[in-house]
């Protein structure tokens, strides 16, 4: 419960536009899922996720490996700024391995 509670603290703050979408991102004990979220229009422009992929390494690599992906797939979509959501976790840890590795690929927040 205090988890849904952070991440509508942290959501209150942040709102994607088309100018400047949100990143969210959700890690679970398994998986590791990122999104680019306009708001506005209520579409996912891009998304990455480990579910049903063949990526090896340690959750940290795998979050990595997730960020770089989706810094990509936004390169793609023309998206070159975004604000990033961390839902209810702490920017540490995968948090911030995915964070680290989307900037590396050009991404901007």
């Amino acid at each position: 419960m205090k988890a849904i509670y952070r991440a509508n603290r942290t959501r209150a703050k942040i709102h994607g536009t088309a100018s400047r979408p949100r990143l969210t991102v959700h890690i679970s004990n398994m998986h590791i899922t990122a999104q680019v979220i306009n708001d506005d229009e209520g579409k996912t422009l891009a998304y990455a996720t480990t579910v049903g992929s063949k990526l090896t390494g340690t959750k940290t690599e795998k979050a990595a490996q997730i960020g770089a992906e989706i810094a990509k797939k936004a390169k793609a979509a023309k998206i070159k700024t975004v604000v990033f959501d961390r839902g209810s976790k702490l920017y540490a840890g995968r948090m911030s391995a995915l964070a680290d590795a989307a900037r590396k690929e050009g991404l901007e927040f």
